[in-house]
Order: structure tokens, then C-alpha cells, then sequence
């Protein structure tokens, strides 16, 4: 368990620039220099986790530590990767709280500013990706046509839903021609048991809540859902998060600043939880958030895993996965335009900085956490 976990800890340490950086360094550790698994494992373990709703980086996490350590180094591995950006920024909405309560200062507007920049370049990386023809990109404007008509939790499960059922009935699925079978230890009976208990608590927490009005339960609810509904990577947690809990529970410009903050730390993006249950009621809400937002990515790798070989080879299974990525790119244009973009982007000012921070991010390759302090600082000192 030390050795898990202090393998981890360096890279939710170090781990700056997304999801599919930590994939990269994850296989330059695990593969190539402790040697815990071979490519091919590894591969399996990275396809399986795109397909799943949640966290893909922090999914392949979990499933290493399951592998070299059974459930136990699961959960080492998951606590030392997200335990540092999680702390980070639970402290920075303690400081933002002392320092600016009233979330006007320069820096913080540069911060949702950078994040007009971040989340313009994930769209662009995955529409190349997710979109490549007709019928994905026209799905892809209907979901976001969906989620800007219906701007709430209904409408990101709509587009989602949308885009699985016009992926099974059109688009032609292609089954994995990579025939290696993966070597973890779980079985089938424990899946199946995992599985019931992520549909029961997908289903009985709304349920629950409505026959008690006990606003913790709720709260844990709102965040267990997001995770079990977030396909396509951390950024696309912006729209279902902000469809939960703004306004009611944070501040719009409070969300944003946090969302940018989140771009300059380490480790998964979903620790954005943490700073939101921060926000709202202090560090033990903090906690609860983040253990409900990577509950669902825990009960569903430990799920799916038994039966992935079977799964990856059926051609509905991988067409239907089209359709909902196709849709999530759409979630993400919705949520670009609002809140990002209508809060970041007031005048030319704004505008120019941006774009600085696009050309940074796309042409010069800058770190995402170097743009970030960059706009906080530009934003403080130079907008007016």
C-alpha cells in the first residue's frame, strides 16, 4: 500500500495539463519504469475507462491500484492522486472567501477569463476527435441546441440520451480488433454487485431526498449523479455542475473563479467538487462532495471490468459510444457560450487576453497551469 501510494502521490503532485497528460505520465510510470502492467493491459484499461461516464485519468488510477493491490490499493491509489489538488483548492476557497468576498478583484476575472481559453481548446481537441463527419457533428448542435433550451440537469441527460439512442441507429460501430484479455482480479459475481449498488444509488438517492428534505443528502445526491453522467473527459463536468448548483448554491462568478483556479493545479479536474462543497459549506462539505463525485467512477470500473472484454467487441456498444461523445462535444459549446463565455469574455479587453491565451495554449504548448497565472496576473494588473 506505501508503495501505491506514494507512487501516486508524486504524480498527483506533478500531473499538470489534463486528462490525457496523466494518461501519458501514468504509462511512462506504471509501464514503462515500475513495470506493473504490460502496454497491452494498459491500453485496455485507458479504452475502457473512455468508455465510462467519470474521470478517465483518475478511472485508469483506480484500476491500476485494484490490480496491484486488490480493492485497498484502489482507494491508495485514488486518495494520493487527488488528495493535493483537492486540498489546493479547498484552500484557495477559504482565501478567496478572506480575501475577496466580493468577487470583483482583477485576478479573479482573469481567471475566468483563462478559462474562455481552456475550455475553447478542449472543443476544439475533441470535435477533431469526437465529430469527424456529418451525422456526429449534426448531432453534436442538436444536443447543444438541447442543453441551451433546457439549462438544467434535464438537459445535459437529454443531450447524453440523444446521442446514444442516434448513435445506435446510426452510426456503424466498429468492434475492437485487439483480442487480449484483461488480467484483474475481479469477477463477475463482485461486477454484478457493484453495478447493483450504482443503479440503486443513482436511483434511490433522488428518492430519498424527497421523502426526507435533508439537504446533505441532497447535496450528496447532486454530485453522485454528476459523476455518474459525465462522459467525455473533466471538462464536461462544467455544464452539469453548474446546471446543479448555480445559482442556488454558489455564485456564478465564484463557480467561474474556482473553474480557472482549477486549471492551475495538479491532478483530476473533478476535484473542482472540492472546492464547491468548500464554497458552500466549508471543508467537511468539501469532502463529502469529492467522495460523491468519484464514488460512481469506483462502483462502475469495479463493475464493467469483469465483463469489458465481451463489451468492447460488440459493434452497438461502440456505436452507441460515438453518439454520446458526439453529444458531449455539444454539452461543452452549450456550456462555452453560458456561463463561460457571457461571464468571461465583457469587452475588447477581455477578448484580447482570451485569445492571448488560446495562442499560448494551442500554438506555443504552454502548461495550462502557467496561462492560468499568467490571466490572474494580466487580469490584476493591466485589464482595466
Amino acid at each position: 500500500m506505501a508503495e501505491i501510494f506514494s507512487a501516486f502521490l508524486k504524480l498527483g503532485l506533478t500531473s499538470f495539463g489534463g486528462p490525457v497528460a496523466h494518461l501519458g505520465y501514468f504509462r511512462l510510470e506504471f509501464v514503462e519504469r515500475r513495470k506493473w502492467l504490460s502496454e497491452a493491459s494498459y491500453a485496455d484499461l485507458v479504452a475502457l475507462c473512455q468508455f465510462l461516464p467519470g474521470p478517465a485519468s483518475s478511472q485508469v488510477g483506480i484500476a491500476i491500484g485494484l490490480l496491484r493491490g486488490g480493492y485497498a490499493g484502489a482507494l491508495a491509489a485514488w486518495t494520493a492522486f487527488t488528495l493535493p489538488s483537492a486540498i489546493a483548492l479547498v484552500l484557495f476557497a477559504y482565501g478567496v472567501a478572506a480575501l475577496d468576498s466580493s468577487l470583483d478583484g482583477g485576478w479573479l476575472h482573469g481567471l475566468k477569463v483563462a478559462a474562455v481559453a481552456v475550455v475553447a481548446l478542449a472543443i476544439l481537441g475533441m470535435a477533431r476527435t469526437l465529430t469527424p463527419d456529418r451525422i456526429r457533428a449534426s448531432l453534436a448542435v442538436a444536443a447543444m441546441a438541447v442543453a441551451l433550451v433546457l439549462p438544467s440537469a434535464w438537459g445535459q441527460i437529454a443531450g447524453i440520451l440523444l446521442g446514444g439512442i442516434v448513435g445506435w441507429f446510426c452510426i456503424k460501430g466498429t468492434p475492437a480488433v485487439d483480442q487480449s484479455v484483461l488480467p484483474l482480479p475481479v469477477n463477475r459475481a463482485t461486477g454484478v454487485t457493484m453495478l447493483f449498488i450504482f443503479a440503486a444509488l443513482l436511483i434511490g438517492l433522488p428518492l430519498a431526498v424527497a421523502m426526507t428534505g435533508n439537504a446533505a443528502l441532497g447535496l450528496f445526491d447532486t454530485f453522485y449523479r454528476v459523476g455518474s453522467l459525465v462522459f467525455g473527459g473533466g471538462h464536461v463536468v462544467l455544464p452539469l455542475l453548474k446546471a446543479e448548483v448555480v445559482p442556488s448554491l454558489v455564485n456564478g462568478d465564484a463557480f467561474l473563479a474556482g473553474y480557472g483556479a482549477a486549471q492551475a493545479v495538479p491532478g483530476p479536474l473533478f476535484t473542482f467538487a472540492a472546492y464547491l462543497g468548500a464554497v458552500i459549506g466549508g471543508w467537511t462539505v468539501a469532502a463529502m462532495c469529492l467522495v460523491a463525485i468519484f464514488l460512481p467512477s469506483f462502483l462502475l470500473v469495479s463493475g464493467v471490468l469483469p465483463f469489458w472484454d465481451a463489451l468492447r467487441r460488440t459493434p452497438m456498444a461502440q456505436a452507441m459510444l460515438s453518439g454520446v461523445n458526439a453529444a458531449v462535444v455539444g454539452l461543452l459549446l452549450a456550456a462555452f457560450y453560458d456561463p463561460v463565455w457571457t461571464a468571461g469574455i465583457t469587452n475588447g479587453y477581455d477578448y484580447a487576453l482570451a485569445l492571448g491565451a488560446f495562442v499560448l495554449l494551442f500554438v506555443g504548448k504552454l502548461p495550462p497551469w502557467l496561462v492560468v497565472v499568467l490571466c490572474a496576473i494580466v487580469g490584476q494588473f493591466v485589464l482595466p
